[in-house]
């Protein structure tokens, strides 16, 4: 698929998504129902009920036929869903990890590769999207930049996730984008490197163990208190419920903040980096 074509469809189906959450919210707001309560029902949440009616996410095709039943709409949600063009702003198999992103009360991540999406800033993730292969479209880049920078919001809820991060330094030793563009990102992360609930650690070029070389990770918590782990590669992704496999990332995690550099440090390390670009 040529990259033009998929900006098109990219920007089919958000049209399409900004109709199905209109038609979700008339059929909402006839049926009595707020929000809060419709999410409630359907233990999705408030949040995510609002995020399908303004089209910042998808509605499933299963909560769209529950819907349907409930609000008595005689299958619309079904029948406008079925009308819509694929998704390609977000793979498909990063979807359900962005789901559960989304909803998390704890997120922590390990990243040796680039500076984690949630701190990223707009300039950095413009160059991220301009060195993949095959090459993006001007267009479709600036959508996922777009879709990238909303995806930082859970940092700013009214009560946000508790997030920690790991960075290996030679992601900051890269200079991607420019000059320009690494000075704003290595201001970012000192900003964020005090605000509370965020602990920001880096694990520094030259030690002698590292806990991380089988490469990048997530680990969320839900509301429920499940814990689940997340891996990206090139060509898919792999989201972990089970027990064992999410206790062992679990541990390479706690050895990777053992081997990190504490938050002082890291702070003194990325005020350092900016007085020498």
């Amino acid at each position: 698929m040529s990259t033009t074509t998929r900006s098109r469809r990219s920007r089919r189906n958000a049209s399409a998504m900004r109709m199905v959450g209109a038609l979700l919210a008339l059929f909402r707001e006839a049926a009595g129902y707020t929000q809060k309560s419709l999410g409630e029902i359907f233990v999705v949440g408030e949040q995510q009920i609002a995020s399908i009616e303004q089209g910042r996410r998808p509605l499933k095709m299963d909560l769209a036929e529950q819907l349907d039943q409930l609000l008595d709409t005689k299958g619309a949600l079904v029948a406008a869903l079925s009308e819509m063009p694929e998704v390609d702003l977000v793979p498909l198999w990063a979807e359900e990890y962005l789901d559960r992103e989304r909803e998390a009360i704890a997120i922590s991540v390990y990243d040796s590769l680039a500076v984690p999406g949630q701190l990223q800033t707009e300039g950095y993730a413009r160059a991220v999207f301009r060195s993949r292969v095959p090459v993006y479209d001007e267009d479709h880049i600036e959508q996922l930049v777009a879709t990238r920078m909303e995806r930082q919001h859970i940092l700013h809820r009214k009560v946000p996730p508790t997030t920690s991060f790991v960075i290996w330094e030679a992601v900051l030793r890269d200079r991607l984008g420019g000059l320009e563009v690494y000075v704003e990102q290595l201001q970012k992360l000192r900003e964020y490197a005090g605000v509370p609930g965020i602990t920001l650690q880096v694990l520094p070029l030259g030690r002698t163990s590292h806990a991380g070389l089988d490469g990048p990770f997530v680990l969320l918590e839900t509301p429920e208190h499940q814990r689940l782990a997340y891996m990206e590669t090139q060509r898919g992704s792999q989201l972990i419920a089970d027990p064992d496999g999410v206790g062992i990332l679990t541990q390479k995690y706690a050895m990777l903040r053992t081997q990190a550099l504490n938050t002082e440090d890291t702070r003194d390390l990325l005020d350092r980096l900016l007085g020498e670009a």
